[in-house]
């Protein structure tokens, strides 16, 4: 009889020469990877498409970024076919066609841009001339001034000498000669932006109704409602603020107009009318741009005239950012003014100075849009909701201390 331990199970045999046998390897629990278990099935195809779907994003990344422009073009172009949207609709209403109707509407925009620049241009290259032609007596006028002021015996000709043979101006010189090339570029590449706005901006604007057409034939009708609701608020608020813009612009050509007539400065309505376009429909830099030209033509008459130029642009802009523009755009787009000094910092801050010029008009379409679909309740009428607080001691405590005055 074989013998047994303590648990009651066999005892394994003694060898024969007194060595203990090998155990035996346990045997793997399923679903255990042993040494020679195999790859799940469904690994591979999860690595495939993890890669893929990396390799997608990687290649989604890079077509946005080299599409980036072209999207931003595309977006300028649309919220000025917004713009004009009015003047074509009116005017196909009329029995023109819609096409016409928006080419007539580009010509106008482009001969009135064409006559104000080719304007400005005689101007601002007659008043540089005369600039250079001056130049000896505004340097002979410094010169006696530095001299009476500060007791030197400075001479124009050892200026001009200094200025000449300076390392400033050899290496300014190399500069522009070398940057003549980038300049060349920048220009073609502007000209070909403008190209490309003009003619999305031509065919949103002429075909107009067969993009909403397109559009809402894949939505279903309630659906299409909504899309043709938001696109009249679009047109609406893109209008408005334009007007606003056209209205501030006014506002600032008269007020330069008023200080550059009284300083006697020449060409001044044209000046006028430069600072008011330039200040307003170029976000973040247009007035510095606009302020500029102003100062240059005041410094050819007078120097201290630049100065007060200078004065007057910077005190007119703190006016209008914070009094002027709010309560407009506020009016006209119909959105509160904190409002819309965000929105232009979040615009400028997302897509710099394309999205300083449309986040208002983008803001108030959505405000008004999301509108309709925020359900609203009747205000308490309780004094705290007009500003007014409760004053005096509370009616709680008042009673009680009646109550203990009677009671002593």
């Amino acid at each position: 009889m074989a013998p047994t331990d303590e648990t009651g199970q066999t005892a394994p045999h003694a060898s024969p020469f007194a060595t203990t046998p090998p155990p035996r390897s346990p045997v793997p629990a399923e679903g255990a990877a042993g040494p020679g278990a195999r790859m799940p099935r469904w690994l591979p195809r999860a690595m495939v498409l993890a890669i893929g779907l990396v390799a997608a994003f990687q290649l989604g990344s890079w077509a946005f970024h080299q599409l980036t422009g072209l999207l931003l073009n595309v977006l300028i172009a649309f919220f000025l076919a917004l713009a004009i949207e009015p003047a074509v609709s009116r005017m196909a209403s009329r029995g023109m066609r819609r096409g016409f109707a928006t080419f007539l509407v580009f010509l106008g925009l482009t001969i009135a841009s064409a006559g104000f620049v080719t304007l400005l241009g005689s101007m601002l290259a007659g008043q540089i001339i005369k600039m250079v032609e001056g130049f000896p007596e505004y340097l002979d006028s410094v010169i006696n001034w530095v001299n009476t002021t500060f007791h030197t015996e400075l001479r124009r000709v050892d200026v001009q000498e200094g200025l000449l043979h300076s390392d400033w101006l050899r290496k300014y010189a190399q500069n522009s000669a070398a940057g003549v090339l980038d300049v060349s570029a920048q220009v073609l590449g502007g000209l070909f932006r403008l190209l490309t706005i003009t003619l999305f901006s031509f065919y949103f604007a002429a075909d107009g109704p067969r993009l909403r057409r397109t559009i809402c034939s894949l939505l279903p009708p309630a659906r299409q409602a909504e899309v043709l609701r938001a696109w009249e608020i679009a047109v609406d608020k893109t209008g408005g603020y334009l007007y606003s813009r056209g209205l501030m612009a006014l506002v600032s050509g008269i007020a330069h107009y008023v200080l550059l007539q009284a300083l006697g400065v020449p060409y001044a309505l044209v000046l006028a009318v430069w600072v008011g376009l330039v200040s307003q429909f170029i976000p973040t830099i247009g007035t510095y741009l606009a302020g500029a030209l102003p100062m240059l033509i005041a410094f050819t008459v007078d120097p201290w005239y630049a100065l007060w130029v200078l004065v007057f642009v910077v005190v007119y802009q703190q006016f209008e950012n914070y009094m002027l523009q709010p309560k407009l755009t506020a009016r006209t787009v119909d959105i509160h003014p904190a409002v819309a000094f965000g929105s232009v910092i979040a615009g400028t801050a997302l897509l710099g100075a394309v999205g300083a010029l449309i986040a208002i008009p983008a803001v108030a379409t959505l405000q008004a849009f999301l509108g309709a679909y925020v359900k609203r309740y009747a205000v308490t009428d309780d004094p705290r909701v007009h500003g007014h607080r409760g004053r005096g001691p509370v009616p709680g405590l008042l009673a009680r201390a009646r109550r203990l005055w009677r009671a002593r």
